[in-house]
């Protein structure tokens, strides 16, 4: 098969895993370089730690808005309370909780973890200013004048204190960024793969913020939603890609940690990784070609996402043969988050592609696809707060949440998918859905009913961290002291 990728990949002899060294975190083979590098004592460790505070901040934010947003589309409970007025700036603060900081966040914790020690300076300077712009955002919709733009990608708060904290949270993560094309980049090219895979993902973070900085430059500003969809536009579609890479990464990792690595070598894995990120070369192009803001630049981004789906493919079909490899495995919280990942991740793909006008089939898909993204990071957590120094993951709980997670969520999609079908709108609330038909009621009822699952699921992992984050082993201690002495 194509890439050394082996027809058994499900199979692994006694004689294979006899030779493995296996921790909760690295996976090493006698002949190999460890598979997953182990977690830097020191600046990547504490950094690794830092930003996996914040993600999960973020997280729980973006939960509380949640509630209000599922309460005010769900049928019955919108007539009771008016929550309409209420429902943009939620859900402004919602999305960029949810996706942005989270998952800017989580992709920081997956560089400094692969990455080397080093620009201890730089990476804590980031984290400061990412903590302070995300501090300022979760605050700014109790201001005077947050008049709410529903734009795709990052949508905006019309606000001083709102642009303030955006500004700053986006220095903190070019700092960060920075710090991750340094430290990521792999002594061994083509023999570390889950290093390349991150090193690829910090590419793609940075041509996205290069993108959103040379847009704010060189499109006017206009009056309206146009002006913020055309500034997010060309980096937004960019950040697509480094979350797809990050998510295989994780995807990967948590194969490895689980003793059942890729059958693929090194070699082939990173190669994949390669072809995935090629489409990565059109975005400078683009914008250098192409007046920015026009409709032939709007356009050609769309095509990109099109056109770069089959270069991704074969490094998805990857994640699928890993999957299928752990399928035998005693349940985890880890292997959990991977099926509801990829399940999820694969339904928003191929909503994708049965998008046809402007109603909720939109949502539809990109909830499928970033919460495939946000379980894989959900299911990587799991896999590195042993090695961060916490507590192991344990419990009914960590085992089942990512299942309730995922089920609300697949519930959700499919009601917005069927809702879409039947023409609802998106972006409105309350009484400007015009619920007319029973069809439209059942899926948007659907809807909200998965919405207060994958709520409920939210929760439970976020306790599930908190809870594992308290319990400082006694080896933390000494951890500790070794870092001070790094």
């Amino acid at each position: 098969m194509a890439f050394g990728i082996s027809c058994g990949l499900a199979v692994y002899s006694g004689d294979f895993l006899s030779e493995a060294v296996v921790d909760s975190n690295v996976v090493t083979l006698s002949s190999e370089a460890p598979l997953v590098p182990e977690i830097s004592a020191g600046t990547p460790a504490r950094l690794a730690r830092a930003w996996l505070w914040l993600g999960v901040m973020a997280l729980i934010g973006s939960g509380l808005l949640a509630v209000l947003l599922v309460l005010s589309r769900t049928p019955g409970i919108q007539d009771v309370f008016p929550l309409k007025d209420l429902f943009r700036a939620a859900l402004v603060v919602h999305v960029d909780l949810s996706v942005a900081v989270w998952f800017m966040a989580f992709a920081a914790v997956i560089w400094c973890a692969l990455g080397r020690s080093g620009l201890a300076w730089l990476g804590w300077s980031g984290f400061a200013l990412a903590a302070l712009g995300t501090a300022l955002m979760t605050i700014s919709p109790f201001f005077p004048g947050a008049e709410p733009v529903l734009n795709n990608y990052i949508p905006v708060l019309k606000q001083p204190l709102f642009f303030t904290s955006l500004w700053i949270f986006a220095a903190g993560m070019s700092l960060a960024v920075l710090r991750a094309l340094i430290t990521t980049w792999p002594h061994r090219f083509l023999g570390e793969p889950l290093r390349l895979g991150a090193f690829l993902g910090a590419v793609a973070a940075f041509l996205a913020l290069a993108a959103f900085y040379w847009s704010w430059l060189l499109v006017p500003e206009v009056e309206g939603t146009i002006y913020y969809e055309v500034m997010f536009w060309g980096g937004g579609h960019t950040l697509q890609f480094q979350h797809a890479l990050l998510m295989v990464v994780a995807w990967l990792w948590i194969a490895a940690a689980l003793a059942r690595p890729s059958a693929a070598s090194p070699r082939a894995v990173s190669v994949l990784f390669l072809v995935a990120a090629l489409p990565l070369l059109a975005v400078p192009a683009i914008y250098v070609l192409l007046p920015v803001g026009e409709l032939p630049h709007v356009e050609l981004f769309a095509k990109l996402m099109e056109w770069g789906h089959p270069y991704m493919a074969p490094l998805i079909l990857l994640g699928a043969l890993s999957l299928w490899g752990v399928r035998t495995l005693p349940a985890e919280p880890a292997k959990s988050a991977f099926v509801a990942s990829f399940t999820l991740f694969a339904l928003g793909g191929v909503l994708g592609y049965m998008i046809h006008g402007v109603n909720v089939v939109i949502p539809a898909h990109y909830h499928g696809s970033t919460v495939g993204v946000t379980l894989a990071f959900m299911g990587l957590a799991y896999v590195l707060l042993p090695g961060l120094g916490f507590g192991p993951v344990e419990g009914r709980m960590a085992l089942w949440q990512p299942y309730v997670y995922g089920g609300g969520q697949l519930i959700h999609v499919l009601g917005l998918a069927w809702s879409g079908g039947y023409g609802v709108q998106r972006k409105v609330a309350g009484a400007e859905q015009m619920l007319t038909t029973l069809p439209q009621k059942i899926g948007m009822g659907m809807m909200g009913l998965g919405g207060l699952i994958a709520v409920i699921g939210g929760l439970m992992f976020v306790l599930v961290c908190l809870k594992t984050m308290s319990q400082w082993r006694a080896q933390l201690v000494e951890k500790v002291e070794k870092e001070r002495r790094a």
